[in-house]
């Protein structure tokens, strides 16, 4: 998330504890541990990672004027070009690996590479983005790292989910878990970042669940939140159609989030037309990602719904018909559909066919009698 820098200090807001721990790791005295920064998908973990490399890479002499974000430290550490930082994820060490090497092994390999002193700064800072999609043979040379860092090494692991990592990973990191920001608090942030008026701004911090990123997201594009409507209540007339049906929805699902991933001439790009050509794998699994996490939030509020309290649910403005449609499902079974569908996420992660997950997801999707 791009935000104009204005005076020192973490600019996400919303995370006092989080925030107040990694400056005690940060500066204290005894020189930082890994950090584990955690939290679901939109809840701005990038923000706040950049906070972390600015605090870690800042130039200024007083460590309490950390980060100042105003020396090239700090301008090189938020814009992820700095000397001293290297970046990894499961994806790249997939995307990197030499003719024949697995990815364990090149997993292992970057490992060692990285290891030695910095170049300009205090420390030498690895990010590990999305840790949680490690399998537990790179999580275990991702452990032996950690148990022997360099002198001058931080490591800061990003999660969506930090109970995939291994306990002994976790054992050895200082802990920040990003919450939802206030919507009164992240309402009055969009206003003053953003320039929202007051009634999207509010509109806003409640659809996205309190989720900076995500809220910003929404801000930025509009056509996302339409897209989030349609999509949405596509899924709530499923619930009344067979397997047929369903499964024939995938792909119209898929082209409908990748043409919003793609942009708006995507539809006459040859490369990426229909007859014409596939859209790419990444564009698919960007977009099947993007239906199962709108799919997670609307089981999330039917069981919230048909608890009784729709209320609650973030998406009731958008879907009037909600209510009506939870008053037939139950909340334990909506409870476990999400669950079912947090876990064809994970598998979406982690490479599984964006299509056959999909398909798995409609299967989950409970059925309900056509009404009369």
């Amino acid at each position: 998330m791009s935000v104009e820098v204005a005076g020192s200090g973490f600019l996400t807001i919303g995370q006092p504890v989080a925030e107040r721990l990694a400056r005690r790791t940060l500066l204290g005295g005894d020189g930082p541990a890994t950090l584990l920064v955690h939290g679901p998908p939109g809840a701005g973990k990038g923000s706040f990672v950049d906070d972390l490399l600015a605090t870690a890479l800042c130039e200024a002499v007083d460590p309490d004027q950390r980060p100042c974000n105003l020396c090239s430290g700090c301008r090189q550490a938020r814009a992820r070009t700095h000397p001293d930082l290297v970046l990894a994820s499961p994806e790249r060490w997939r995307d990197d690996r030499a003719s024949g090497e697995s990815i364990v092994g090149a997993a292992r390999r970057w490992l060692a590479e990285v290891a030695g002193a910095p170049i300009a700064g205090r420390w030498r800072v690895v990010v590990v983005e999305r840790a949680d999609l490690a399998n537990e043979q790179i999580q275990n040379a991702l452990l032996k790292a950690l148990e022997e860092p360099g002198d001058r090494q931080l490591f800061i692991l990003v999660a969506d989910d930090a109970g995939r990592l291994l306990p002994t990973i976790r054992s050895r990191c200082q802990a920040l878990r990003l919450a939802p920001v206030g919507q009164d608090a992240l309402a009055a942030w969009l206003i003053e970042r953003e320039g929202l008026p007051g009634e999207q701004a509010t509109a806003l911090a409640r659809l996205s669940g309190g989720r900076i990123g995500r809220a910003v997201g929404y801000a930025r594009a509009p056509e996302r939140v339409d897209w989030r409507r349609r999509t949405q209540h596509e899924l709530l007339a499923l619930l009344e159609r067979g397997r047929a049906e369903r499964l024939a929805a995938v792909r119209e699902l898929l082209d409908d989030a990748a043409r919003l991933s793609l942009g708006p001439d995507a539809a006459t790009d040859p490369a990426t037309a229909e007859g014409g050509g596939r859209t790419p794998t990444v564009v698919q699994r960007a977009a099947a990602l993007a239906i199962i996490e709108a799919w997670v939030d609307l089981a999330r509020d039917l069981a919230v719904a048909a608890a009784g309290s729709p209320h609650l649910a973030v998406s009731e403005e958008l879907l009037p018909e909600l209510p009506a449609a939870a008053r037939r499902l139950g909340p334990d079974e909506m409870a476990r559909t999400a669950a079912a569908l947090e876990r064809i996420r994970d598998a979406l992660e982690l490479n599984v066919s964006p299509r056959l997950a999909l398909e798995v997801a409609m299967l989950e999707w409970p059925a309900v009698a056509p009404r009369a």
